[in-house]
């Protein structure tokens, strides 16, 4: 499944910093998901990753420079860093979610 458009409506609610190949916490390449209610959008500054949803591991999409993989609530999904890269992760949510706070974000922003 490969989304390249935010669904209407959506605000932007914060950013990770930008990570790199030695950066990036263990949580992000292994399997977790982005809280009910919020969609996520991996962008990729420079070099490129592998991003896969975990109901098909054998699909790995390669996500350029330039280019950015959309991630729907709650769909579980990991990064594989073969080479240098530096990307970010944005988390949307539409303005009437109350009780999403940014500390449920993502289960796999921890190390």
């Amino acid at each position: 499944m490969t989304n390249e458009q935010l669904p209407d409506g959506l605000t932007l609610q914060r950013s990770t910093p930008t990570f790199d190949q030695d950066t990036t916490p263990a949580g992000l390449r292994s399997a977790h998901s982005v809280a009910e209610g919020v969609w996520a959008r991996l962008v990729v500054e420079e070099g490129s990753l592998g991003f896969v949803f975990e109901d098909a591991p054998d699909d790995v999409r390669t996500v350029a420079a330039g280019e950015h993989q959309v991630i729907p609530p709650q769909l579980p999904h990991h990064v594989v860093l073969d080479e240098p890269v530096r990307f970010a992760v944005e988390f949307h949510r539409p303005p009437d979610s109350a009780g999403v706070d940014g500390s449920s974000f993502s289960s796999g922003l921890a190390d």
